[in-house]
């Protein structure tokens, strides 16, 4: 299996033009139930491209990406150029690269399940102040519920070259309750979707990074399956993709 802060240098552009942002109510969550507010220091671990750090920002938040594959990272300090409260550290879950006691909040988007659960969870104790907090943040993408959302699943399921052994949904209630420990862990759940035509389906597919690359022999045909089931359950030349925004949020005792 390739190593996570290798598999997605190659779907940067892809990722950038289609994966979803998250719905503001999250960080809204984060105000009513942990004190979120102007000035915090947030630690955006597995940060990526920047959309979840974008969020913070817009709050007000100092953020600091912690990023370890570079083109995603670069992609990250492009997009946020403009933000002066944000800063871009080569680091990983494991060794952030950034002082004791030094962030309010540890925040993970859509990253949680490429970590060491157990190295993850001694470097975030580490930088966090004394009652610090940690968010886990998922958009699940939903695998029922319509006829092009289950197509789209089969598809996967048909060409994905590692997709059932590194879908995020393997990561238990149980695992992240042992990750946080014995304090309470508060949960809540958004919607979100994405609207698309087939030149954003298709960058959507690209970006998750076990799908079939350009010099995989399946790609074409797993590109020519997809036009079929795009052309199948299209309206008005784009079709809706929906998600379960997944929100964890607790101390770690």
């Amino acid at each position: 299996m390739r190593k996570p802060t290798e598999r997605f240098g190659r779907r940067v552009e892809s990722y950038v033009r289609s994966r979803p942002s998250y719905p503001t109510e999250v960080v809204e969550l984060l105000e009513e139930r942990c004190g979120i507010a102007p000035g915090w220091v947030v630690a955006d671990v597995g940060s990526g491209t920047g959309i979840l750090s974008r969020l913070f920002l817009d709050r007000g938040c100092r953020v600091y990406g912690i990023e370890p594959n570079v083109d995603m990272r670069r992609a990250g300090e492009a997009l946020l150029a403009t933000y002066r409260l944000f800063t871009s550290t080569d680091g990983t879950a494991e060794d952030t690269g950034l002082p004791d006691a030094a962030v309010d909040l540890v925040a993970a988007g859509q990253a949680y399940h490429w970590f060491d659960a157990r190295a993850a969870r001694r470097e975030f104790i580490r930088i966090l102040q004394p009652q610090g907090w940690v968010v886990l943040i998922w958009n699940d993408r939903r695998k029922q519920g319509s006829p092009f959302l289950e197509a789209f699943e089969e598809l996967l399921l048909a060409y994905g070259t590692d997709y059932q052994e590194v879908d995020h949904t393997r990561i238990g209630q149980k695992d992240i309750q042992s990750f946080f420990g014995s304090k309470p862990i508060g949960t809540a759940s958004f919607e979100n979707h994405q609207s698309f035509g087939f030149e954003g389906l298709k960058a959507r597919l690209l970006s998750s990074s076990y799908t079939p690359g350009p010099n995989h022999p399946r790609h074409t045909d797993m590109l020519r399956t997809l036009r079929e089931i795009f052309e199948l359950h299209e309206v008005d030349d784009h079709i809706r993709i929906e998600y379960d925004t997944k929100v964890y949020y607790g101390q770690l005792d």
